[in-house]
């Protein structure tokens, strides 16, 4: 008797079923905490439901796990290490400047959204912007440092600009992805 759709496995829980232990046991090792593990395996395989593989064999599919698993630990780590940061900032502040733990939530989040697009920036593009905007340095020291003019800097600096805009109305919910 032929199987109905319904009845077939689903790839992706398949694929589940057969390396989700041992993805999990691999991020725990990796990040050192169970919980960080678990949501991350999580969010390997919303991205597996996002863009199904077709992979046969297992080798593949655990090369493929394990390729999603290190770029989401590398975010991972990054976002602890600006977190971490931006904390220690908060720290010296006096308490009645300390803002709300909503508020708190509110900036990491907008943090980790201004560090995502800085890093889709090119490496120029992302100098020129941090020297102009953290550190306040005129355009012609920025072309000494980057070894570039003037007229490039301020191109640098408007691309900069666009992908602040972008962002901007993607947190303020206008642009849908």
């Amino acid at each position: 008797m032929p199987s109905t759709p319904s009845a077939r496995p689903c790839p992706v829980h398949s694929l589940y079923d057969a390396h989700h232990h041992w993805l999990y046991e691999l991020l725990r090792r990796r990040l050192g905490h169970a919980w960080d593990a678990a949501d991350l395996a999580h969010e390997i395989f919303v991205r597996v439901l996002k863009r199904p593989p077709d992979l046969q064999d297992e080798v593949h599919q655990r090369s493929y796990l394990a390729t999603i698993a290190r770029g989401l630990c590398i975010d991972h780590w990054r976002r602890r290490q600006l977190e971490q940061a931006w904390l220690r900032a908060l720290a010296a502040c006096p308490p009645a400047v300390q803002p709300s733990l909503e508020q708190r939530a509110i900036i990491v989040e907008t943090l980790h959204e201004v560090d995502a697009m800085l890093n889709r920036l090119p490496q120029r593009v992302r100098a020129a912007f941090i020297l102009a905007q953290l550190h306040g340095r005129p355009y012609k020291a920025i072309a000494e440092e980057l070894g570039v003019s003037e007229r490039m800097v301020k191109k640098y600096l408007a691309q900069a600009l666009v992908h602040c805009a972008l962002l901007e109305a993607e947190l303020d919910g206008l642009l849908v992805e």
